[in-house]
């Protein structure tokens, strides 16, 4: 009950700054990482939250999903179309050099092995643009700078996983099992189409009518249905969550529509509960006993790695340099990099402990910097940014195509 007070108090207080915090460096995301801290073993000792239990990996699975499902049916197939070349450059280009990337400095500065290094570069490699909602959520925004970081942050969660289970079995000298892993990712692609197109279908029929106040409630049921399938079927998650949100858009469009505000609060209400968790997790003894070769691969993921890979992806291309250079600093590490180290972490890898701190580092410093820059950089393209959270107005995002 003392985590469910300080989750009511912290939201109380951020939703009454939440006018404050659209238009400053002030964070709400920040907030509950800051209050998480206080609250927890490393500030007053009010909760006590085990970092390998059951509770947390469940609540961070949960607002993955809650999140890449809302994102997704902000990508209806035609903006997917439009954007695929500068989004394939991000996925098939920009995220690999990220592993890579972070894989070199954590070998040489922090003294992991390369089979632990490459594995914390697939553990960060994913983005989270719910930390940059001043960018995503502005309809103001050049619509392909929103859709390419929208739509990578939503299939990059997903794509990251089976690195993350090839890593860790080659770590732990098990058979990766490629073709279970490949199988994986496909079904849930296929489950994240397929649910939501047979819903969408049956909703047509004449007998098949709701009430307009529940309309909302539709999409969340095929949400439901799909998490529960994807998981007694060890089908990928996330790949189907941001998968049957972009088909939900697509098939039904007045649904979507009308799931957004919805939605977008959902995602609020699971993101700021696993950001308290979160923070909770992070004590000054954690934080101490990384060395400094360690800080500085944290540094170097953020300033240096991410910005680099997606600059080198996308160059040629017709992006003017303003709007690539907004869209190499908005690579914010999120939920799906907290899924992941804790799977590393209940791995039982010798080195599980010291790498799900790095981890931990590395995606605190990126909620500190993202969150607190997407403001100014909103007011640098001459955005005004949102009065309320959920940020995200009510056009679809991807609908518009920049000039």
């Amino acid at each position: 009950m003392a985590l469910v007070l300080a989750f009511g108090v912290v939201l109380l207080v951020s939703v009454s700054l939440s006018g404050v915090a659209a238009r400053t460096v002030l964070s709400t995301a920040l907030l509950f990482l800051v209050a998480g801290a206080l609250i927890g073993p490393g500030g007053f000792g009010w909760v006590a939250v085990p970092a390998d239990g059951a509770f947390v990996t469940g609540l961070a699975d949960l607002a993955l999903f809650t999140v890449l499902f809302t994102d997704g049916q902000r990508a209806n197939l035609r903006a997917l179309r439009d954007g695929w070349r500068l989004s394939g450059r991000a996925l098939g280009l920009a995220m690999p050099l990220t592993m890579l990337g972070i894989a070199v400095p954590a070998h040489y500065l922090a003294g992991l092995d390369w089979t632990i290094a490459l594995l914390l570069g697939a553990i960060l490699s994913p983005t989270d643009p719910v930390f940059a909602a001043a960018i995503v959520g502005r309809k103001e925004v050049p619509a392909r700078v929103r859709g390419l970081l929208n739509v990578e942050s939503g299939l990059n969660d997903g794509l990251a996983l089976p690195f993350v289970l090839v890593f860790l079995a080659a770590a732990a000298h098990e058979d990766p099992h490629p073709g279970t892993i490949a199988l994986e990712l496909v079904a849930g692609l296929a489950l994240g189409i397929v649910i939501p197109a047979v819903v969408t279908t049956a909703w047509r029929l004449r007998v098949l009518t709701a009430e307009p106040r529940l309309h909302a409630l539709g999409p969340l049921a095929v949400a439901v249905i799909l998490y529960a399938t994807c998981h007694l079927t060890h089908a990928n998650p996330y790949l189907a969550a941001f998968a049957a949100g972009s088909t939900l858009a697509t098939l039904d469009p007045y649904a979507a529509e009308r799931f957004e505000r919805f939605g977008d609060l959902l995602s609020e209400i699971t993101k700021f509960a696993a950001l308290l968790v979160f923070g909770a997790l992070i004590t000054p003894e954690r934080l101490l006993d990384l060395s400094a070769g360690a800080w500085v691969v944290a540094v170097l993921a953020i300033l240096v790695v991410r910005p680099a890979a997606m600059a080198l992806s996308l160059v040629r291309t017709r992006l003017p340099t303003p709007e690539r250079a907004v869209v190499a600093w908005f690579g914010p590490k999120g939920f799906a990099s907290v899924v992941y180290g804790l799977l590393a972490l209940q791995s039982g890898l010798p080195e599980a402990q010291d790498l799900f701190d790095l981890v931990a580092v590395t995606i605190a410093l990126s909620i500190v910097l993202h969150s607190s820059t997407d403001v100014p950089v909103a007011k640098a393209l001459r955005v005004e940014p949102p009065d309320n959270l959920p940020s995200g107005g009510d056009e679809d995002p991807l609908d518009r195509r920049a000039p």
